[in-house]
């Protein structure tokens, strides 16, 4: 009997070798962390409805927020009012959508003046050192000496009562925030190689602060933006709230909140909806905050 003919064996299939995969840049990971954090992307969608409602409000707006209706003045909230109206008729949910537009403004402009300023100073004082930084810090220290918002009051009796000083006494008091702030990272980014190398090959100061130190600040800035704009719109409301602020009939939530606590008992609505679109607001920038700071925490 013949032997069984075996087949010549077929050499195993190798798998092909997959490439490489690219490493994430920090940037990615960062954007992949901070998506992670539910809480912040749920604030970024409410934040994105109030800014909209500040850019575009006749498209979220039902009625004139100006417009005075006396028959329906305190009515509760309704399918036609959402939030009921106030004292003189006006609908509260419409005038709450255009005082975000106040409040953003404020916040906006108060912090980019206390960012702008803040961080020059910082960037000085931390770079230079020596007479420098003592003379800008003694300053800063100064200013933190009072509390935030009994020093805007102080420079808004000084200025007067209107939405521009609004933002100018808001940016003042949030300076030294930023001075600080900048002036630690930039302590310890002065010492790394790559400035040093900088120094030695002979670039300027300014060279030096505006391409290897102040790249490197960033992350810190940025986090302490979206947490200073809401202490900045939190300012402007208890300015307001105080009669400093925003001067009637423009729709702030600080003064209508002030309005409303008049007719606390009538109509609780009147009150209740400006301060939850406050808390609403410096929640979400909070969370916002925290989730940029954990996305941007590099020991994280």
């Amino acid at each position: 009997m013949s032997d069984a003919v075996r087949s010549p064996s077929l050499p195993m299939a190798t798998p092909a070798l997959e490439a490489p995969r690219a490493a994430a840049s920090p940037r990615q990971r960062a954007l992949r962390r901070f998506r992670r954090h539910r809480l912040a992307l749920a604030s970024l969608l409410v934040l994105a409805f109030l800014a909209l409602g500040a850019l575009f409000p006749g498209l979220i707006a039902p009625y004139d927020p100006y417009a005075m209706d006396m028959p329906n003045r305190l009515q509760p909230p309704s399918w036609a009012h959402p939030f009921g109206t106030d004292d003189f008729g006006r609908d509260i949910y419409s005038r709450i959508i255009y005082g975000a537009r106040i409040s953003l403004q404020v916040g906006a402009v108060a912090v980019g003046l206390s960012a702008s300023v803040g961080i020059l100073l910082g960037l000085l004082a931390g770079y230079f050192g020596g007479l420098v930084d003592t003379l800008i810090m003694r300053v800063m220290d100064v200013l933190f000496a009072f509390p935030a918002i009994l020093l805007a009051i102080t420079i808004m009796a000084l200025l007067g009562a209107s939405t521009a000083n609004v933002m100018i006494a808001i940016g003042i008091v949030y300076i030294p925030y930023f001075a600080r702030l900048v002036r630690g990272t930039t302590l310890a980014l002065r010492e790394e190689d790559y400035v040093l190398a900088a120094r030695a090959a002979g670039a300027p100061p300014g060279r030096i602060l505006w391409r290897h130190i102040f790249p490197g600040t960033l992350d810190t800035i940025i986090v302490q933006v979206t947490l200073s704009l809401a202490y900045a719109i939190l300012a402007e409301a208890a300015l307001s709230f105080l009669g400093l602020g925003t001067q009637p009939p423009e729709p702030s939530w600080g003064s209508m909140l002030s309005f409303g606590r008049d007719w606390i008992r009538e109509a609780p609505w009147f009150s209740f909806f400006p301060g939850f679109a406050i808390f609403v607001t410096v929640l979400s920038l909070n969370l916002v905050g925290d989730g940029l700071r954990d996305a941007l925490d590099p020991r994280l």
